[in-house]
């Protein structure tokens, strides 16, 4: 069962979410509703995740980030907040935290979430409004959010932009359909659209393929 630090200093959705993770198999060690109690519980407890809230009455969770990370350098930070600033996003990634669920994603999003961290990926459940203006990013906010896409997933990436389908990506990288369709989610998710179409459009807008941030 891995181990959950929870911070936020919203209490009734705090005490929610912890009888739910716990329903989940998941350990919940602490609560904290200030950000300094975030730092020490993580610190003693040493979790395998942290949730983190973006908003303290002693401080902004991203600014605590590297602080948790120095104290427990393999606990993975999932920012989960109502905030729906893109560059709260970025910064959050660039700083070292594994995921970003926003709170209107609902608790089936932030399960699946902390299990795809604790396997190793990247994950973003983004807000519906964030979602739908992917047609609008600027090309240093699009190759942020394509810099967390794995090998595997720019693979995925370059031939969905050639108009493969799922079995010709199976075919081509010589795995399932199954996987191919995991990991098209995967770049659909960090890519924060809803469809092929949308990444296989959004990639050739702004250079992803031939991106130099691409493997």
């Amino acid at each position: 069962m891995s181990t959950v630090v929870v911070g936020d200093d919203h209490g009734v959705f705090v005490d929610a979410l912890s009888t739910v993770l716990g329903q989940r198999r998941l350990d919940v060690r602490a609560v904290a509703h200030r950000a300094c109690d975030v730092l020490a519980a993580v610190t003693e407890h040493r979790p395998a995740v942290c949730l983190l809230d973006r908003t303290f009455a002693d401080g902004d969770g991203l600014d605590l980030i590297p602080d948790l990370l120095a104290a427990s350098a393999d606990t993975r930070i999932v920012m989960v907040t109502a905030d729906p600033d893109v560059g709260g996003v970025q910064r959050a990634l660039d700083l070292g935290a594994r995921g970003f669920v926003h709170k209107t994603r609902g608790i089936s999003a932030l399960v699946d979430a902390i299990h795809r961290v604790l396997d190793g990926e990247v994950a973003l459940e983004l807000p519906p409004r964030r979602r739908a203006t992917a047609a609008c990013r600027d090309d240093d906010d699009v190759r942020r959010l394509a810099a967390h896409l794995t090998a595997r997933e720019w693979e995925c990436l370059r031939l969905m932009v050639e108009g493969r389908g799922t079995s010709e990506i199976a075919a081509g990288l010589g795995i399932s359909r199954t996987t191919v369709r995991t990991h098209v989610q995967a770049v659909l998710t960090k890519l924060g659209v809803h469809t092929r179409l949308e990444a296989a459009a959004l990639a050739a807008r702004h250079g992803l393929v031939t991106s130099p941030s691409a493997p």
